[in-house]
């Protein structure tokens, strides 16, 4: 079984004249799981992927895989696979000359070739010219093209892009079924509700820098997060959650109660013979989350600064008027 190994960025800049498009990024990324790299479009993320595979020069800060610069692996197609651009193949050629020519080249098995079409679900149209695959065939063809060394280490830029609905759960399932071999897996996007179904850890990029690195779940501050609750006797739901030792704020419509397990809200509710109207969590939505983090309206303790104070909920807050 193929061993992962881990991604080191270590300061990584590159400048392009005076445009700075990777700024001082330092991450982590862990064998053993699915690592998403997120950040919307022009935020560096090919950038930092092709200083990692060493087909850009950083201008400052090392990448490494397991300790290693690309350019100084011994069987580089053996230890990391990768997919960066999907229309970089030979019209002309049929799926499978392309990736013979590939295995001969770097001295991997010709058997592979059937084996890696196979996995990728591209068996039956190996044998066809590319010029005629679909842009999700392409993906397809650039996922065996990585996987044709059986690499510990995969590097995935956008993935996902023209495959449909099926397409898209296939690769989820497929990447999260590499990841728990022990591979590394590290993949792109710009779109969180692409990632969020499948990555186990997120790296966040905006404008070259990195803003955030963690779980999904620690994307959003506990402390955003609030229970919104109502009956149609409000008076005796509000004494029934003072006598528990919950306060509680008045809206419009309902009672705020901060920071509050609904299932608890409920419990007490039905102890004292309160019926409920209203029941609901409310909190940023991941999508809002990453946006913020985007434009640097939010600050994450995980990127290297001090985590910025949660955003007053504007919602909750109008409702108070």
């Amino acid at each position: 079984m193929p061993d992962g190994q881990v991604l080191e960025f270590s300061g990584l800049t590159k400048r392009f004249g005076a445009l700075t498009a990777v700024d001082r990024f330092t991450a982590r990324v862990e064998p053993g799981r699915v690592t998403g790299f997120l950040g919307p479009n022009g935020a560096g993320k090919t950038t930092t992927m092709r200083m990692l595979l060493g087909l850009v020069r950083a201008s400052e800060g090392t990448a490494t895989i397991g300790g290693t610069p690309y350019a100084q692996l011994q069987r580089p197609l053996r230890s990391v696979g990768s997919a960066l651009e999907a229309s970089s193949f030979h019209p002309g050629r049929t799926a499978a000359a392309h990736l013979t020519a590939l295995a001969q080249a770097s001295d991997v098995p010709v058997s592979r070739v059937d084996e890696t079409l196979g996995l990728v679900g591209l068996a039956d149209v190996g044998g066809r010219k590319v010029g005629g695959y679909s842009l999700g065939m392409r993906q397809r063809l650039g996922l065996a093209a990585a996987l044709l060394g059986d690499p510990g280490v995969l590097v995935l830029d956008e993935p996902t892009n023209g495959l449909d609905p099926e397409g898209i759960r296939w690769i989820r399932d497929f990447l999260q079924a590499l990841a728990r071999e022990g591979r590394t897996v590290f993949v792109s996007s710009h779109l969180l509700s692409e990632v969020q179904q499948t990555v186990d850890s997120l790296l966040v990029i905006a404008r070259g820098r990195l803003v955030f690195q963690g779980t999904i779940d620690d994307l959003v501050d506990p402390r955003e997060y609030a229970t919104v609750v109502d009956a149609p006797d409000r008076g005796a739901l509000a004494a029934a959650l003072a006598a528990a030792g919950i306060g509680t704020e008045p809206l419009r419509a309902g009672l705020r109660v901060a920071v509050a397990d609904p299932a608890e809200i409920g419990r007490i509710a039905a102890e004292s013979g309160v019926a409920l109207s209203l029941l609901q969590r409310q909190g940023p939505s991941l999508e809002q989350v990453f946006l913020e983090l985007a434009d640097g309206r939010r600050v994450h303790a995980s990127a290297g600064g001090e985590a910025a104070e949660p955003p007053v909920d504007a919602a909750a807050e109008g409702a108070t008027r």
